[in-house]
């Protein structure tokens, strides 16, 4: 990638078009979980059902609004760049963060996919640097993107004189 200045700027690229039904079949998981504690509550309460009512359209509507809403948006918004002097991520759905890192800070560049991920064909790329605000994290990335990534980022930080502190 092209050499930038270190500013603060939206990132080129986006993650996995796979992520938005991976994010989706997670939160409907989430959501799933919440009901059938409803459900047990509804089988174990022989008292009023008004609050189970409430409580279980309330869920519903939440449910649908969410698993609706955050997995687009969070599409829309998670996007990451490497550039010969940095990298660029920003994340988020409803508090978004933007971070860069020098990548003569870069200390240590992982990999990892859970169980979920890997059915989707999903990896999460997550750089570590000195900064006190933590890592940056690339959250659902194509396999053959990741490994690209990582390795990129390896040589560039092998390549870079310092301490990456």
């Amino acid at each position: 990638m092209e050499s930038a200045d270190l500013s603060l700027r939206p990132p080129r690229h986006r993650v996995s078009r796979t992520a938005i039904w991976f994010w989706t079949v997670r939160a409907v998981l989430g959501w799933l979980v919440l009901t059938a504690v409803q459900v047990a509550w509804l089988l174990l309460d022989d008292g009023d059902r008004g609050p189970h009512v409430v409580a279980f359209t309330v869920t519903a509507v939440l449910a649908v609004a969410h698993v609706a809403v955050m997995p687009w948006w969070r599409y829309k918004v998670h996007r990451w760049e490497t550039t010969a002097d940095a990298v660029y991520t920003q994340s988020g759905w409803l508090r978004q963060e933007w971070r860069i890192a020098p990548i003569s800070r870069i200390q240590t560049v992982d990999s990892e996919r859970g169980p979920l991920e890997q059915l989707f064909g999903l990896v999460n790329v997550t750089v570590t640097t000195a900064s006190a605000a933590g890592p940056l994290r690339v959250h659902g990335l194509g396999r053959d993107t990741a490994r690209r990534l990582v390795d990129e980022l390896t040589a560039r930080t092998e390549a870079t004189t310092g301490d990456a502190t």
